[in-house]
């Protein structure tokens, strides 16, 4: 329910036909995770939170920078050396006091992944890096969230809607990312300073819609734009090519325990009967070479596309850093892998 002050706050929006009172509402108890709360994040959240989003989240391990004022306007020269989450959270209280903020002073990483993704409704990435990008959408389709994505560099910029209404996700546009250091991030390559301001406002436009259930979003649409010349601005249709990952839904935890195995008993499998056992780290591959306890490294994404090459006649015991990657695999797998399958507890961390 709204109060007066919040009829008064948001009046020119609930006048909309489109949008009404029963949108306003809807915004009001939306949950939406903002990945990253830097050039694009600022314009996301400063506009969703003055649209009246009543959950936000904002994950940023980052500082602010005097070299990010140019672009990201949330912040002013007082705020160089504080953390970005936590700036965004008081600035953003002031805009609008209505709303609940929560800030996540750290980088979304493997390991946290699906419980920050997990408690919200809608994700948006304002990330700039490939390693993030990719693991947000595989996080999304893994507990089928809908994403807003944007990108910006130099002076394009691009937007799109992926894992929505069973419409396509990130991978169906880029399959795998590109080799480390081939692609210049805004720090090596420059951006112009308004350039996030009217991407980061395109995707605050698609959260909304989505959440009020109007108008037509960019789901399995790709908007491009160059700010430089203004002759290119396109929209390309992305297919779905349902061969990346095929999304299982959220991880059934009470399903789960039974398959769950110690080291231990990991240990005394391999002792017993090791042509029996099939480990197989569902890490990236990085993250394999970096230290691994043997078995053969099929990121968790490409478990299907590498479904033949995993022995039919051998009980599976799917490992990761953590053990959260390793539940999901069992349960992406249960359609089309009839093996005896099981996730190591607490992934191998735990257990160095």
């Amino acid at each position: 329910m709204l109060e007066r002050e919040e009829l008064k706050l948001y009046n020119r929006q609930i006048i909309l036909p489109e949008l009404g009172l029963a949108g306003q509402e809807k915004l009001k108890t939306a949950r939406v995770l903002m990945i990253g709360a830097g050039g694009l994040g600022c314009p996301v959240l400063q506009y969703l939170v003055a649209a009246g989003v009543g959950y936000v989240g904002i994950v940023d391990d980052d500082v602010v920078d005097i070299s990010n004022l140019h672009r990201q306007i949330l912040y002013s020269i007082a705020d160089v050396g504080k953390p970005k989450a936590e700036t965004a959270k008081q600035k953003l209280e002031w805009l609008n006091p209505f709303i609940e903020l929560t800030a996540y002073k750290e980088r979304l990483t493997a390991d946290n992944a699906v419980t920050l993704i997990g408690g919200y409704n809608i994700i948006v990435d304002g990330s700039d890096n490939f390693t993030t990008r990719y693991l947000v959408n595989d996080t999304c389709v893994a507990l089928n969230k809908p994403l807003v994505f944007g990108s910006i560099f130099k002076f394009e910029g691009q937007v799109s809607v992926f894992n929505y209404q069973n419409g396509p996700n990130y991978r169906d546009l880029f399959p795998e990312p590109p080799p480390e250091n081939e692609v210049p991030n805004c720090e090596e390559a420059g951006v112009i300073g308004v350039l996030p301001g009217i991407i980061g406002t395109y995707m605050a436009n698609e959260v909304i819609k989505i959440i009020c259930g109007i108008g037509e979003t960019l789901s399995g649409k790709l908007f491009s734009m160059n700010a430089l010349d203004n002759n290119s601005i396109s929209i390309y249709k992305i297919t779905k090519h349902g061969k990346a990952i095929s999304a299982p839904g959220i991880v059934n935890q009470a399903a789960i325990p039974d398959r769950e195995i110690s080291m231990e008993t990991l240990n005394n499998w391999l002792a017993q009967n090791p042509e029996e056992i099939c480990i197989i780290d569902v890490r990236e591959i990085y993250e394999f070479d970096e230290y691994n306890i043997g078995g053969i490294n099929i990121p968790l994404y490409e478990l299907q596309e590498f479904a033949d090459d995993i022995p039919a006649n051998k009980k599976l015991v799917f490992i990761c850093q953590t053990g959260q990657r390793s539940k999901i695999a069992l349960q992406w797998t249960a359609s089309y892998l009839k093996n005896e399958k099981y996730s190591l507890k607490n992934g191998i961390r735990h257990n160095l």
